[in-house]
């Protein structure tokens, strides 16, 4: 009936996939304050020495302060560094030319990814990003700010299977409590924004990973074919978002197509 499991030893699977990829490098990590950015540094520091790790959080006026609290707590708990940039001088300039929420919302998300590429270029880290399997799918993520990253630890797992890992592993409950958000403006919510409950599109987005057409997920999951055919619209018209960039096919391995690292 279409009910999502974690995956089996998704654990050791994640922390291996973090070891290989950071042998001599630092983890760049923007942490919101958020469940998914949390796992990702929890993961990380079961993966790789906590002083080759710099949590970094990137606050504006607009964003709950709580949400640095818990993050100064957890990176406090599991010791490891934690930045704080605060990002209203970065964008003040642009606040100037645009007042429609949408822009600056983007714009503070690639600010966000430029602070974080910054650091990491100085200081030989990687990036490691924090974006679910569901927000890759339905393309909920700013291309080039929030999906920017060199490597996704948590990108194969959709938003209920992080909630389950992070269960699991003991993250401290007060992430698992919040409510979803990108943090990009006052009062923002990932579900009002997605327009449904992450639990039913989780299940939606599994089915059409099975390759089951609309009307089966439909009857599966006991919901209106229009839903499921709404959520099918998302990742049909944001795909351009989970490929580098697109390039024409003239070779006999093309990058980004078949040529695979």
């Amino acid at each position: 009936m279409l009910e999502i499991s974690l995956p089996y030893l998704a654990e050791e699977t994640i922390e291996e996939f973090i070891k290989s990829f950071l042998t001599d490098r630092k983890a760049v990590i923007g942490i919101s304050g958020g469940i998914d950015s949390a796992l990702v540094t929890l993961l990380t520091s079961r993966s790789i020495e906590n002083y080759r790790i710099i949590a970094v959080h990137i606050p504006d006026s607009e964003n709950n302060p709580q949400d640095e609290k818990d993050a100064r707590n957890l990176c406090e708990k599991l010791d490891i560094e934690l930045r704080v940039v605060k990002l209203d001088p970065f964008i003040e300039e642009f606040k100037k030319i645009y007042n429609e929420r949408k822009v600056l919302g983007n714009i503070k998300a690639r600010m966000r990814m430029l602070i974080l590429y910054s650091i990491a270029n100085n200081e030989n880290g990687l990036v490691v990003g924090s974006s679910n399997k569901t927000e890759l799918l339905t393309g909920y993520f700013t291309k080039y700010g929030d999906g920017a990253a060199d490597l996704y630890p948590i990108g194969d797992l959709y938003k209920t299977q992080v909630r389950l890992l992070a269960k699991k592993m003991d993250l401290p409950q007060e992430f698992i409590d919040k409510v979803p958000t990108a943090g990009l403006w006052k009062g923002q919510t990932d579900e009002e924004e997605l327009g449904i409950k992450y639990e039913l599109l989780d299940r939606i987005l599994y089915g059409i990973e099975q390759f089951m057409d609309d009307i089966s997920i439909s009857n599966a999951i006991g919901v209106n074919a229009d839903t499921v055919k709404l959520v099918r619209g998302m990742v049909e018209k944001t795909k351009h978002k989970r490929v580098l960039v697109y390039i024409p096919k003239l070779g006999i391995r093309t990058v980004g197509l078949d040529f695979r690292e």
